[in-house]
């Protein structure tokens, strides 16, 4: 089962806070299925329609497992693209809607499957 430190979630939540309307995109770095670290990728392009995350520019890291992004709005299920993206990249990822709260994220699997994320101190 897949963790997240609470500080990370945090942070991710804020981020999108911030971010709001446009969306907002990273990537997530773990150690023993425990998400320890949101990376901001290079390059990312965000808009109002959704964010593109340069993958190419991540360093070449096993510990880089999966992507979260934001949705302005408060439905945190992925989209047909989302559902593309989690199919060719990654093997955990995060999708928090507004409000950005701690009820307004899902975490999802390669193939869309909602999964359960467990929330724990640093």
């Amino acid at each position: 089962m897949w963790k997240i430190e609470r500080d990370v979630l945090d942070l991710i939540l804020e981020a999108s806070k911030s971010t709001y309307p446009t969306e907002f995109a990273g990537a997530l770095r773990a150690r023993n299925d425990v998400i320890t670290e949101l990376i901001l990728v290079p390059g990312t392009f965000s808009s109002y329609a959704g964010a593109m995350l340069q993958f190419h520019t991540l360093p070449i890291d096993r510990s880089v497992v999966g992507t979260i992004h934001s949705h302005p709005s408060p439905i945190p299920y992925p989209s047909a693209q989302d559902l593309a993206l989690f199919d060719r990249w990654g093997r955990i990822h995060i999708i928090v809607a507004a409000p950005f709260n701690e009820r307004s994220w899902r975490a999802f699997d390669g193939r869309g499957e909602e999964v359960p994320l467990e929330v724990i101190a640093p």
